[in-house]
Order: structure tokens, then sequence, then C-alpha cells
């Protein structure tokens, strides 16, 4: 395996913690398990293909209500694995800000 890219402390779950992936517009949805987690971002196992599915920004449901999520990007995929980001409001911000020549301060 490469250089150690994550930032932050881990917790590692012994036998995963079910979770829901879900696209952002609500056309699919996923069962995984959450494998570690930690403030920045998530290990997951998905069940059945990804092929297909929009990953640039989805939804991982925590709760079976749907009322714990976190909105995800994709950071990288092995096998039935795939790394997300974990995105605030506020880093949408900050990045269409930067595109339109705005500095975040202003």
């Amino acid at each position: 395996m490469g250089a150690e890219r994550r930032k932050g402390e881990r917790v590692t779950f012994e036998r995963g913690y079910s979770a829901h992936m879900m696209g952002i517009d609500g056309t699919w949805r996923r069962d995984c398990t959450m494998e570690d987690v930690s403030e920045h971002g998530a290990k997951l196992t998905v069940e059945g293909s990804i092929e297909g599915l929009h990953l640039k920004e989805f939804f991982l449901l925590l709760s079976s209500t749907g009322l714990a999520y976190r909105r995800c990007e994709l950071a990288w995929v092995n096998g039935d694995q795939i790394g997300v980001n974990f995105l605030n409001l506020n880093d949408k911000k900050k990045k269409a800000a930067r595109r339109n020549g705005v500095t975040a301060d202003a």
C-alpha cells in the first residue's frame, strides 16, 4: 500500500456500522458498511455494484430514518471498498468563491 494520506484520528469498527449511500437526487441507494470513520471521511464496503452510479457527490445515511447523514465525495475505490471525504456547506461556498475570484475573507 502507499503512504498514509489520512488526516486526523480514525475510529475502526470491529464489525462495521450498517449505513446506506444515496444519490444527491435520490435516484439510487446502496447498503454499505462503514469500516472506519474520522472527522474528515470514512472507509465503506459497498453491497452491490457501484458501476454507473454518480459518486462525485452523494449522501451517507447513518440512521434508518435518514435524519443523521453526511454529504460525501468519492476519494478512492478499491474493489468493493471506497473512501469518502465528508463535505461541509462552508467548503462548497469557499470553492465557489475561489472559482469566481472572490477571497474567503471578502
